[in-house]
């Protein structure tokens, strides 16, 4: 029987977010140096499978972190996996794990040369807990065992990934903790939160709940961040983002079987003096900290990914130099740069270098004067989408097999909004996608009439 515990303002009592009283020993001793809201005790506290879906920044990561931790400690030789979209994302757990430990069971973890590393914690009652960042598939854990499976983010996993995963809890009967912002209506993550049959505890956090009801200077930061972010978004978006609602007016842009039915391109050692290369590059925003550079191949009406590469905390400088030295290699036909943000200063800096400035071609939806030599092209964010989406169905472009790439594009949400009828497209981990969206582009300058408006 599905318990579902929902923390929506018009739903639930405000006072289930109250923080518990005591800062430093909130459940049975525990030592922390932050206060747990209700609903993270209640999460802590629950048996078997559970299903937390929240807004962002509640502490559902920490609590789970917690959880684990605990579990480990009071159970001898369990083994608890913890999976994600991301390398980074799946190590962060573990961080948070190795921090909890340490403050409240230093003398358990393992020394030596089982020490904890950034993908296990090993404790010395034969507990482990690992990380890993999933393929498409879920290869990289056949044949696991596993007592505790945690996946994060779960609704942004490729959906192929449960099949390798729920076996592995076939003989332990083990716990299944899921966490994760909502994504479209769809998939395991959604039938597991709105379905009883799946058996699971499910939690609804909602982060103006959560911020209204923290201690300050943290109420006042969070409510404020809230409000800037409200003003920013669409209302259906917020919703999603924050309020962790799954609406009808989103759904997938990608569909699982379509991006990795177009993923079978490879890295190749040599370049082609015969094909056409292209560059998409996505800046860095203010107080962003990735760029991406995506490379595609032109040869006989087809578009091959030849490259991606992802860079973090590049000065202006850096990116430039980086796009100068890809130039040297591939010799591009064009460079399509995203020239919002700090992304302006690089384009600015390859308009005036020999070598880029008549190959260097801005795109990006902000409001700018196209000027004499059509070098700055203000377009939609869904005419570009929807090209590389058509280039997709029609077999036209072949991606690398890539997981960066694919959760990225699977991230991609289009919203349409059944009263104004706005159409808009976004997401979490587009990064990648957006490099790819003028990369694509391309195919426009070559004056092939495949695109449709």
């Amino acid at each position: 029987m599905n318990n579902k515990t929902s923390y929506i303002s018009d739903l639930g009592d405000r006072n289930d977010y109250e923080p518990t009283p005591d800062k430093k020993t909130n459940i049975n001793g525990m030592k922390l140096d932050f206060t747990l809201d209700k609903w993270q005790v209640e999460a802590l506290e629950a048996e078997g499978n559970i299903c937390i879906c929240s807004g962002r920044q509640v502490g559902k990561s920490q609590i789970i972190a917690i959880k684990a931790s605990e579990y480990m400690a009071h159970n001898a030789k369990k083994n608890v996996l913890i999976i994600s979209v991301t390398e980074d994302q799946a190590e962060m757990m573990i961080s948070k794990m190795i921090l909890y430990l340490h403050d409240n069971y230093p003398k358990m973890i393992e020394k030596g040369l089982k020490r904890p590393t950034k993908g296990k914690i090993v404790l010395t009652n034969g507990s482990i807990v690992r990380s890993k960042a999933v393929g498409q598939y879920g290869l990289g854990i056949l044949g696991m065992t596993v007592d505790v499976f945690i996946p994060d983010e779960a609704a942004y996993l490729p959906e192929a990934i449960w099949a390798s995963a729920t076996p592995m809890m076939l003989t332990t009967g083990g716990q299944t903790w899921l966490l994760s912002t909502p994504n479209a209506q769809e998939g395991y993550f959604y039938k597991a939160y709105t379905d009883p049959s799946m058996g699971f505890k499910t939690f609804h956090v909602n982060s103006e709940e959560v911020a209204s009801q923290r201690p300050e200077p943290q109420r006042s930061i969070m409510i404020d961040y809230l409000k800037r972010e409200k003003a920013r978004m669409t209302d259906l978006q917020y919703a999603q983002q924050y309020l962790a609602q799954f609406l009808e007016e989103q759904s997938q842009l990608f569909p699982d079987s379509l991006i990795s039915g177009c993923q079978d391109s490879e890295r190749l050692p040599n370049i082609n003096p015969n094909s056409d290369y292209y560059l998409g590059c996505d800046m860095a925003r203010f107080g962003g900290d990735e760029i991406t550079f995506e490379i595609l191949e032109y040869n006989n009406g087809i578009l091959y990914q030849r490259e991606n590469e992802i860079h973090t905390k590049l000065y202006t400088t850096e990116t430039t130099d980086k796009i100068l030295a890809l130039d040297r290699e591939y010799n591009f036909k064009r460079i399509y740069i995203d020239d919002g943000g700090l992304g302006v200063a690089v384009f600015d800096n390859l308009l005036v270098e020999p070598q880029t400035k008549y190959k260097v071609e801005a795109i990006n939806n902000a409001s700018r004067a196209i000027d004499k030599d059509n070098r700055h092209k203000k377009l939609l964010k869904e005419d570009l989408y929807m090209n590389l989406k058509n280039l997709m169905e029609k077999g036209i472009i072949h991606l690398l097999n890539d997981t960066q790439i694919f959760t990225s594009l699977k991230s991609v949400i289009l919203e349409c909004n059944e009263v104004t009828k706005d159409v808009r497209i976004y997401g979490r981990y587009t990064h990648v996608a957006e490099g790819l969206i003028r990369a694509a582009w391309c195919i426009r300058n070559r004056g092939l009439n495949i695109y449709i408006c």
